[in-house]
């Protein structure tokens, strides 16, 4: 899946589709190869992207300075530097939310 890469330092490059403004937050499913993730938070005044960090440090149960906005700050698409986690743990991770997420919403 090319929501998620490695780079040459080991770090991970994952790339996000942000729905800002939404009831709350979390991961919702794989949209045109990026994460699609909702947020509370507007997208006004770096809120949002402030947000996203918060999010996938919670998520992952990382430090904060361990996630990076990397590249789209004003865009919706955005992509996002994770370190200190193998590709395999946040894919499985990732993939695991979104498939319980999924049976929960077919219950």
């Amino acid at each position: 899946m090319a929501f998620l890469s490695c780079l040459p330092d080991g770090r991970s490059l994952l790339v996000v589709y942000v729905q800002p403004r939404a009831s709350r937050n979390g991961l919702i499913c794989i949209h045109d190869q990026a994460v699609k993730v909702a947020l509370t938070s507007p997208p006004v005044d770096d809120a949002a992207n402030k947000a996203l960090i918060i999010f996938f440090s919670s998520f992952f149960k990382i430090p904060r300075q361990q996630v990076t906005l990397h590249r789209g700050h004003q865009s919706r698409r955005k992509q996002v530097i994770i370190a200190g986690l193998s590709e395999e743990m946040i894919r499985a991770k990732i993939l695991e939310e979104i498939a319980s997420r999924e049976a929960g919403q077919k219950t």
